[in-house]
């Protein structure tokens, strides 16, 4: 059946792909524009005496498919203030449709009330994105799914699992009987595709949460791991006291060479010595936070960094297409 005109129209509704990024990922941003053969638009975001910001855009979005590329890490607030201002200037200048790109999303631990008088700050964090302007998300790797149900609009969750696993498979090959184990009992699910797709073993660290804050205890090892390599996988590092007490656990248990494969590398805090002064052979991440070249440096090279900018590029031309994202994994 022949392609009609107004169907060539449907498709190219909402117009070129226009680049923005905040100052939160500039490097990411720039790779991602790399891939895609595009440049990233031209900006204006100034911190004004008084703490306050000010976007201006250098040219007209009327009509264009737009797309926010702004991680939220530290500083959490400001990366967000961005975000949301960035999301309205585009709005308000009638942009046909606009994406927020948001590699890492905070306050993605704050998804339930599972707490007598305490907030639900994902979802106040999903309605400022809505009201400031987003028609669309893109986030990757959400620490809790139901995250996506505090949006009303439509999205793409995105994982970094196929960036990290092509990286494990090649990897795995020298390893001496590898075992996958999960920092976490709630990351086992998806520890468990590790195992799989590496046709590993997978072990478990049971940890219990005993306060209001950053700290847990790791209290037993279920599963084999001596005289194997042991590869702990989690979603983040924050504080990095759960990987610590993973990677101790399974020395403790006869492990040999320890690797550490996390998507989202927050480092809070002491985490960064905390880490690099773990047996660990080797620490595998992505770029969905930029890790500052003086906290790089501590690691000795012990870092690798895998990027995702292919991956989100690849989504955000398929986006603006409207072709299928799950062909990607083959969906």
């Amino acid at each position: 059946m022949p392609v009609t005109h107004s169907a060539r129209h449907d498709r190219m509704k909402y117009g070129d792909i226009k680049l923005y990024a905040g100052t939160s990922c500039p490097e990411l941003a720039t790779r991602i524009a790399t891939y895609m053969d595009l440049p990233l638009c031209e900006r204006d975001i100034i911190l004004f005496p008084n703490d306050n910001l000010f976007v201006q855009l250098h040219s007209s979005v009327r009509g264009q498919d737009c797309y926010v590329i702004q991680t939220t890490s530290v500083p959490v607030h400001r990366n967000l203030m961005e975000l949301l201002i960035m999301l309205q200037t585009l709005r308000l200048d009638s942009a046909a449709r606009v994406t927020a790109v948001v590699p890492f999303l905070c306050y993605a631990r704050s998804d339930k009330k599972d707490q007598p008088r305490i907030p639900i700050t994902a979802r106040l964090v999903a309605d400022m994105i809505e009201v400031a302007g987003a028609d669309r998300y893109m986030f990757l790797d959400l620490h809790a799914g139901q995250i996506q149900g505090f949006f009303s609009i439509p999205g793409d969750v995105l994982t970094a699992f196929y960036i990290l696993i092509d990286y494990l498979k090649v990897k795995s090959k020298r390893m001496m009987k590898p075992v996958v184990v999960t920092a976490d009992l709630g990351f086992a699910k998806k520890a468990r595709n590790f195992a799989v797709s590496l046709d590993v073993p997978l072990a478990f660290i049971e940890k219990r949460r005993v306060a209001n804050d950053s700290k847990a205890q790791a209290l037993t090892l279920i599963g084999d791991v001596r005289d194997r390599d042991a590869i702990i996988v989690d979603d983040e590092v924050d504080t990095g006291s759960s990987i610590a007490q993973a990677v101790n656990l399974a020395k403790d248990s006869g492990a040999r060479n320890i690797y550490v494969v996390f998507v989202h590398p927050v480092f809070s805090a002491d985490a960064v010595a905390r880490m690099a002064a773990l047996p660990v052979t080797e620490f595998v991440t992505t770029d969905t936070i930029p890790v500052p070249p003086a906290k790089l440096a501590v690691f000795n090279g012990r870092l690798t960094i895998l990027s995702i900018a292919p991956l989100l590029g690849e989504v955000i031309r398929r986006a603006n297409e409207g072709r299928s994202v799950g062909e990607l994994f083959n969906e």
